[in-house]
């Protein structure tokens, strides 16, 4: 009897772990965003993962780096040293988006690439 319930209590175990990694799994796939979206409903993908697309521009003092579409909604990009590479270019991003009323809109990137 007690092999059984064991046997029960470790199955129990890896069918909730697995549930909450499949979970996470999902929470952690970045959703495709454009930058109006993320400009109008900022806070809504607060703290998530996003793909979106966009020219990459700077202003020097002081220096940042953002990306922008053709209605100038814009979303700075960090760290500046990678997306400085892609100046004047369109470009995916993917990474950590997060928005604060006093810092506005940045995206941490995981990865970037070409049009």
């Amino acid at each position: 009897m007690r092999y059984y319930l064991r046997a029960l209590q470790s199955l129990v175990a890896v069918l909730l772990a697995t549930l909450v990694l499949v979970g996470c799994s999902d929470m952690a796939k970045p959703k495709q965003v454009s930058l109006a979206m993320l400009a109008e409903r900022a806070a809504s993908f607060d703290n998530s993962q996003v793909i979106t697309r966009g020219i990459v521009r700077r202003f020097e003092a002081p220096l940042h780096y953002w990306i922008e579409d053709e209605d100038l909604n814009r979303v700075e990009v960090f760290p500046q040293e990678r997306v400085a590479l892609f100046l004047g270019e369109t470009v995916f991003v993917e990474g950590h988006f997060r928005f604060s009323e006093t810092e506005g809109r940045r995206l941490t990137l995981s990865k970037i690439m070409r049009e």
